[in-house]
């Protein structure tokens, strides 16, 4: 189901878009690739790191791939393309992957790129990734045959292993830089090397982060522009008039408030996107801490379910910009997502009817229990939902104190401490729900101190064997039964509220060419972006 108003703002957008694009697009057909220049990428928020092996936040996401690269790249049918790798092979059983690695690659520091680089950063990633233990929980052992040659053995069929070799999702790690230290503390993630088309040039915390040209790439032909910077503007106002007055180039994930989009869209050098953005969708919920004191009861959460409008969030919070969404699954992804609304429609007397049998009547002041909601600050409707859910809720007499943190002390109060009852956040499926979504409510992934991992605490041994189960079925059949019947298991128990898929767009500057050429868009390493004088 899509609201009403979602439809109006595409159609809108699809308008200004051809409009805007329509000129520019001709030109850029018969225009040839210009060299040099520095390109601005405005950011929401600044990255815990400039890594993306222990993190799979969006600020870290966007930086990583420039300098640290993966084994393949994906066009946006998600079918796979050489990087690091120019050739692979796949057993007739999915348990061995075989790849050929580009000769001639080396790391910003001299030190070649080998396949003892491969098999460390698999072993890595599978060790510290948050998603990386999923994705990688079949592997056995890689092989190292010769330096150009790695093979990936697992116990068991992976099929959406393929898929997942991106330079943000699995980066290819210098492990002589890595070996023998912590990984989370390594000083890499400050001052990265890697083999990408772009080298670390300086971190200015708290303002912007600058790479520069890699002169030595392994495409001698390749990056096009002298240098990139990563601005960090927490301000919404001060992203918006960056794009406005030209001092920002680009920004993705929809990076200005959403109440500017229809002035911005008036704004001739502006260009709205919504390509690159197929490797990932998203889903935002309510995730529910199943050790909470109130929401270990599930007629409290089934309370909160009955009580929260989905279409009206999207309409009030979203401006239109999303798809309500009853399952973690995205809509996106087509071939496993389940349709199907949820068993708790909108119904306040439910609501209160359940609230009086889970043992919270309505006190004298008519509220039954206090609590306080943590939002992830990642978006900039973040605050404005939680007002939104703070407003729907004391309608059923549930007192909600919104609480606010920066990305860091959220990661470490809802995953490392665990001091929460409920929080707005939102979850990336990616390309397949065993990579994406099993992280989320698979038992074997609640691990404190790892983020955006299982939350909520969730423990249902039947869903644990769906989701295990899919991960090696390599039956297309089979496996879509099994994401079905997981999902209608965990819309019955609610361990988090599913509410809607977002719509990001990639703003940019008319003279930026070339910034998303893959699925991933501008979270791949943009060896090819160019700019006009």
């Amino acid at each position: 189901m899509t609201a009403k108003l979602p439809l109006t703002r595409r159609a809108a957008l699809a308008g200004v878009s051809a409009m805007a694009l329509a000129g520019h697009r001709a030109a850029a057909q018969t225009a040839q690739p210009k060299k040099g220049g520095t390109l601005t990428f405005i950011q929401n928020s600044e990255p815990q790191t400039l890594v993306a092996l222990t993190t799979v936040a969006t600020p870290a996401l966007t930086v990583s791939a420039k300098v640290t690269e993966g084994l393949l790249e994906y066009d946006y049918d998600i079918n796979p393309r050489p990087a690091l790798a120019t050739e692979w092979t796949i057993s007739p059983d999915g348990k061995s992957y075989v790849f050929r690695l580009r000769p001639n690659v080396k790391f910003h520091d001299g030190k070649p790129f080998t396949s003892a680089d491969v098999a460390y950063s698999i072993q890595l990633l599978k060790t510290v990734h948050p998603r990386g233990r999923n994705t990688f929980a079949n592997v056995v052992e890689v092989k190292t045959p010769d330096p150009l040659t790695a093979i990936i053995e697992l116990s068991k069929p992976a099929p959406y292993l393929i898929k997942a070799l991106t330079a943000a999702e699995a980066p290819m790690m210098p492990r002589h830089i890595y070996e023998g230290t912590d990984p989370l503390a390594n000083q890499n993630g400050n001052a990265p090397i890697g083999t990408g088309p772009y080298k670390f040039k300086e971190w200015a915390r708290g303002s912007h982060i600058v790479y520069e040209r890699n002169p030595d790439y392994w495409q001698p032909d390749l990056p096009r522009v002298d240098r990139l910077v990563y601005k960090t503007l927490p301000d919404t106002g001060a992203r918006s008039i960056a794009f406005e007055n030209g001092s920002g180039d680009l920004g993705y994930r929809t990076p200005v408030a959403l109440a500017d989009l229809d002035r911005l869209k008036k704004v001739p050098h502006l260009v709205f996107e919504t390509k690159g953005t197929s490797y990932s969708y998203n889903v935002s919920c309510l995730q529910f801490n199943l050790d909470s004191q109130y929401f270990k009861h599930l007629k409290v959460r089934q309370a909160v379910a009955h009580a929260i409008d989905r279409a009206q969030l999207i309409k009030t919070v979203a401006y239109g910009y999303g798809t309500v969404c009853y399952s973690p699954i995205a809509p996106g992804l087509k071939a496993f997502h389940d349709p199907t609304p949820s068993p708790y429609k909108l119904d306040l007397k439910k609501a209160e009817a359940l609230l009086d049998e889970a043992g919270f009547p309505r006190g004298d002041n008519k509220v039954r229990f206090k609590v306080p909601l943590d939002y992830n600050p990642i978006g900039d409707e973040s605050r404005r939902a939680s007002e939104f859910f703070r407003a729907a809720l004391a309608r059923i007499g549930i007192a909600v104190e919104v609480r606010a943190a920066d990305s860091s002390a959220f990661v470490k109060r809802i995953y490392t401490d665990r001091d929460f009852d409920f929080t707005y956040n939102g979850h990336s499926n990616l390309f397949d729900p065993t990579v994406g979504v099993q992280r989320i409510y698979w038992s074997k992934n609640f691990k404190k101190g790892v983020p955006f991992s299982n939350g909520s605490h969730y423990d249902n041994p039947k869903v644990d064997a769906l989701l295990e189960g899919a991960a090696v079925e390599i039956d297309p059949v089979k496996r879509k039964e099994m994401f079905f019947e997981f999902q209608k298991i965990v819309a019955a128990e609610i361990p988090d509220l599913p509410l809607y898929s977002p719509l990001y767009l990639t703003i940019k500057n008319k003279r930026v060419h070339d910034e998303s050429l893959t699925a991933d868009g501008v979270e791949a390493n943009m060896a090819q972006v160019w700019l006009d004088a």
